[in-house]
């Protein structure tokens, strides 16, 4: 069974780790959350709007051999947490080089960026760009290159997640479930 591991950071975006975690299982992905440790002591993980969630293990504890992709959701606060924590680094790196996949959406992509897996063409919320190569964004939705899959923010939280379920569980699947969720304006 496929399997991903998301991570839930002080200050993530809300709407696209749930609608993430949920299209995923939908999906028939196996899917793991996981907090930053330190000065984040807790699972349970505040976001963006002062949602709580509990997440599932901590990210000390995330062992790449057992996941086959890992996400990002977006939010300002939890990416530059991401960005800025060496252990979430290192483990986005660690995926990239064990040639599995990694995703990021919204603000997110910077994490990846800092880390050196971004992929050449890529999308991320409107302004971030500024921040990474504004001459590679792209306007699509979603974009999958090199085995990253990247996506704009809040609206588009359902297509990226979708992505994710037709990358690693296949076509079937992603009709499935886009049929299911009505999300018939992402892109076949």
């Amino acid at each position: 069974m496929a399997s991903a591991l998301v991570l839930l950071v002080e200050g993530f975006e809300e709407i696209e780790a749930v609608t993430i975690i949920d299209i995923l299982r939908r999906g028939g992905i196996e899917t793991q959350t996981a907090y930053l440790t330190g000065e984040f002591t807790t699972n349970l993980v505040v976001g963006a709007n002062g949602i709580t969630v509990e997440a599932d293990i901590a990210i000390n504890s995330a062992v790449c051999d057992e996941y086959d992709i890992i996400v990002l959701p977006g939010g300002w606060g939890g990416t530059n947490h991401l960005a800025e924590n060496k252990l979430s680094q290192n483990l986005i790196k660690e995926f990239k080089s064990e040639d599995k996949w990694v995703a990021a959406m919204c603000a997110a992509p910077y994490a990846l960026h800092v880390a050196g897996v971004l992929s050449k063409k890529y999308t991320c919320y409107p302004s971030v760009e500024d921040k990474i190569r504004p001459e590679d964004r792209s306007d699509d939705l979603v974009v999958v290159e090199d085995r990253v899959i990247t996506s704009q923010g809040p609206a588009t939280a359902i297509c990226f997640a979708l992505e994710i379920v037709r990358q690693l569980v296949g076509q079937e699947s992603f009709n499935q479930v886009k049929s299911g969720t009505l999300a018939s304006y992402c892109q076949e």
